[in-house]
């Protein structure tokens, strides 16, 4: 019998994104982006490598949908270069950018795959990146501009504006890690208030000239729990500091319209992003969501220091502490403190060294045991009243890797790098019959 906590129409899918998996980052008129100048620098990147090629998404993306129809996919989240677009981040729309997306879309629909569209996977236009980038309030504007295009050119219900901007604000310009390599506290947060004036912006746009259209952010949200006496006054405040760091300095301006007061004096401290919150900001961040992507990892564990101390299991990434009870918590949490608003959880995965073995499969049983684990998570929060809607596992495809490169693979789906060869792992033929049969076995 299917599991009862999930409902007939609930959505199985998988996720990607544009400068992971497309590749031809100079073909058909694409500008360059704030991930191929970081690539560009020796020593950014694991083995120098660069998503220049990647899995060749751009060219192979038919084999890839019917590789989706095949496990039975309900939906697919993908990513829109915006270079692809708008090659210098402003001005009139790159037709074989809009095309390419549009084959896409069409391809998903044939196959009966429901497209999802984020707008922004951190694939900044290197022309906006020189011209100030998103500490630049004129980005969040751009973004608006960009957005309307994409709203215009694709037929599409659900739609993400910024995701992730947690890591855009933290990996991008707190420690540098990712494109475009700053590390300063003080110009980090001015870069968290013009990401979420963004998706504001663009949200109000969906809303005004496209109704019946759902939108929201896909925001990366840590659980954050003492990792011993929770009773303790001191352990309980540096848990609370974290928390607002991780997850309520994204979701109350969101949800409540207002930054929470103990975090924005935290970050008055360090920066003068306060004084670029302008009259009528946080009512346009404010702007009602439709839909809401949680993406999901791992939670934090502190001790009464604040430093993280890790309890449980880790990944071949070791920031994944891999804690499936935190999913629980972290959409129970959502449906008690925030506004009733649907969820999907857009992002969910773990990465693992795979490789193809002698008799031609990837026995990939350690990621099955995760998404499992987690969905069974999903299914408590669900039999909890929480309104989940649908799960995109990540990744469709193993692809770039970011910082980290080609070596950890998040995906379902094998790509060998040197020939493109796409082979199914055990964890997609897991999920092909999960989705067939509706059972986690």
């Amino acid at each position: 019998m299917p599991d009862p906590r999930f409902p007939s129409a609930f959505t199985w899918g998988a996720a990607t994104s544009a400068y992971q998996i497309e590749g031809a980052v100079a073909e058909d008129g694409r500008g360059a982006s704030v991930w191929d100048t970081f690539c560009a620098t020796p020593g950014n990147v694991k083995d120098g490598a660069t998503g220049a090629v990647a899995v060749d998404h751009y060219h192979r993306y038919p084999e890839d949908l019917d590789l989706m129809a095949g496990l039975g996919l309900g939906g697919y989240r993908f990513s829109i270069a915006w270079p692809r677009i708008q090659p210098a981040g402003s001005g009139r729309p790159e037709q074989r950018g809009l095309d390419f997306y549009r084959r896409l879309v069409d391809g998903l629909r044939e196959r009966g795959i429901a497209p999802m569209a984020t707008l922004f996977h951190w694939d900044l236009p290197q022309a906006l990146q020189d011209a100030g980038g998103w500490e630049n309030r004129d980005t969040a504007e751009r973004f608006a501009e960009y957005a309307e295009i994409m709203f215009d050119a694709l037929d599409i219900r659900d739609w993400l504006t910024i995701n992730e901007p947690k890591t855009v604000v933290d990996c991008g310009y707190r420690w540098g890690i990712h494109a475009p390599g700053v590390q300063d506290e003080s110009r980090a947060f001015v870069v968290l208030h013009h990401l979420l004036l963004a998706h504001g912006l663009a949200s109000r746009v969906l809303h005004e000239h496209h109704p019946g259209r759902r939108i929201g952010p896909a925001l990366n949200l840590h659980p954050t729990y003492a990792a011993e006496d929770p009773d303790d006054p001191e352990v309980a405040k540096v848990v609370r500091h974290r928390d607002g760091l991780e997850n309520r300095v994204y979701l109350d301006p969101i949800f409540k319209g207002a930054y929470p007061a103990d975090t924005l004096e935290w970050i008055a401290e360090r920066s003068p992003m306060p004084s670029h919150i302008r009259d009528g900001d946080l009512k346009v961040i404010g702007e009602p969501v439709d839909v809401l992507g949680v993406q999901y990892y791992t939670s934090h564990f502190l001790d009464r220091r604040g430093e993280r101390v890790l309890k449980y299991p880790t990944a071949q990434l070791e920031w994944l502490e891999i804690f499936p009870r935190g999913l629980y918590d972290l959409l129970v949490r959502l449906k008690d403190e925030y506004p009733a608003v649907p969820l999907l959880v857009t992002e969910n995965g773990v990465p693992a060294p795979d490789e193809v073995g002698e008799d031609g499969r990837v026995d990939d049983q350690g990621r099955i045991a995760f998404l499992r684990d987690h969905l069974d998570a999903v299914g408590d929060a669900l039999a909890e009243g929480v309104p989940v809607e649908g799960y995109y596992v990540w990744s469709f495809l193993d692809n770039f890797e970011w910082a980290e490169g080609y070596e950890p693979r998040f995906g379902i789906v094998h790509v060998d790098y040197a020939t493109q060869r796409r082979t199914l792992k055990n964890s997609a033929l897991w999920y092909r019959d999960l989705i067939a049969t509706g059972r986690l076995g």
